[in-house]
C-alpha cells in the first residue's frame, strides 16, 4: 500500500479519490460554517441584551445528519458517494423529488480535481499533503464569500497559522519571508481599505480579506504578494465586467473579493515562479 501511495503515477489517482470525499464533507462546511456563525452572533446579542438566548436543537459540522431541506429526508450512505449518487439520482431528492444544487458535485469534483493536481505537481510528499490542505480551504472559503461575502476566522486564522506551521520547515518558502508575508500581506490590503475608505467614505472591502492575503503571504512568502494581488484584482475586473455585461448585475451591488484572492492564491501556488519571471523580471 505504501508503495502504491509513493508511486507516481498513481499518486494522482488516488488524491483524486481523497478530495472527492474532502469536497463532500467541504460542502457540509460552506453550508453549515455559516449558519453556526449567525446563531453564535445572535446569542452573544441576546447575552448583551441581558436576554437568554434561545433553546435551539444541536447543529454543528457533525449534527444532524444531512438531510434534503425541503422534505428532511435523511441522506443514507449510498446516496452520499461523492458525484456517483448524484448522478444516480438524477439531481434530485430520493423522497420528494426536488431538485440538488449541482454545485454540490461540482464542488466535490473540484476538491479532487485540486488535490489530484497537487500531488502532480509536487508528488507524492508531505509537500503535496500540505499544498492539498490549502487548496481545500480556499475551496470552502471561495464559497462561503460568494453566498454570504463573509471570510469566517475560523478557516482563515488556521489557515494563516498553518501556513507559518508548514514554513517553520521551509516547506514552501524559508520561515522569514512566510512571516514578512503574512505581516505585508495583511497589512497591504489595510491600507487600500482605510485608503478607499478615507477618499469614498465607505468600505471597499472586509477584513476578511486581509486575513485571507496574510494567509497566503504565509504559505508563499512575501515575494508572491504582488502577483497575487495583481492577479486577483483582474480576475475579478474580468467576473465582474462579465456579470454586469450578460447577467444585468446592478454595478453598485458589491463583489465578493475573496474568491478571487482564494483563486490568485491557487495559480501561484503551481505558477507563481513561471509567472514572477514573466511579470516581475529582475
Amino acid at each position: 500500500m505504501t508503495s502504491l501511495l509513493l508511486d507516481p503515477a498513481a499518486a494522482p489517482f488516488i488524491a483524486a479519490a481523497v478530495g472527492l470525499c474532502v469536497g463532500s464533507f467541504l460542502n457540509v462546511v460552506i453550508h453549515r460554517l455559516p449558519k453556526m456563525l449567525e446563531q453564535g452572533w445572535q446569542d452573544e446579542c441576546a447575552g448583551f441584551r441581558g436576554e437568554t438566548p434561545p433553546e435551539r436543537p444541536r447543529y454543528n459540522i457533525m449534527v444532524p445528519r444531512s438531510g434534503c431541506p425541503a422534505c428532511g429526508h435523511g441522506i443514507t450512505a449510498l446516496e452520499n458517494i461523492p458525484v456517483l449518487s448524484w448522478l444516480a439520482l438524477r439531481g434530485k431528492c430520493s423522497a420528494c423529488g426536488t431538485a440538488i444544487s449541482a454545485r454540490y458535485p461540482l464542488v466535490e469534483i473540484l476538491g479532487g480535481a485540486l488535490a489530484a493536481c497537487a500531488v502532480w505537481r509536487f508528488g507524492p510528499s508531505w509537500e503535496a499533503l500540505a499544498a492539498c490542505g490549502l487548496l481545500w480551504a480556499l475551496l470552502a472559503l471561495t464559497f462561503i464569500d460568494f453566498d454570504t461575502q463573509l471570510l469566517p476566522d475560523d478557516i482563515t486564522l488556521p489557515l494563516l497559522w498553518a501556513g507559518l506551521g508548514v514554513n517553520l520547515f521551509g516547506v514552501f518558502v524559508p520561515l522569514r519571508d512566510a512571516v514578512i508575508g503574512a505581516m505585508a500581506g495583511y497589512l497591504a490590503l489595510w491600507v487600500v481599505y482605510w485608503l478607499f475608505k478615507l477618499i469614498r467614505g465607505k468600505e471597499g472591502m472586509g477584513y476578511g480579506d486581509f486575513k485571507l492575503l496574510a494567509a497566503l503571504g504565509a504559505w508563499l512568502g512575501w515575494q508572491m504578494l504582488p502577483l497575487i494581488v495583481l492577479m486577483s484584482s483582474v480576475v475579478g475586473a474580468v467576473i465582474g465586467i462579465t456579470l454586469v455585461v450578460f447577467k444585468g448585475r446592478d454595478h453598485n451591488i458589491p463583489l465578493a473579493f475573496g474568491p478571487y484572492l482564494a483563486i490568485a492564491g491557487a495559480i501561484a501556488l503551481f505558477f507563481g515562479r513561471t509567472l514572477m519571471r514573466t511579470f516581475f523580471p529582475s
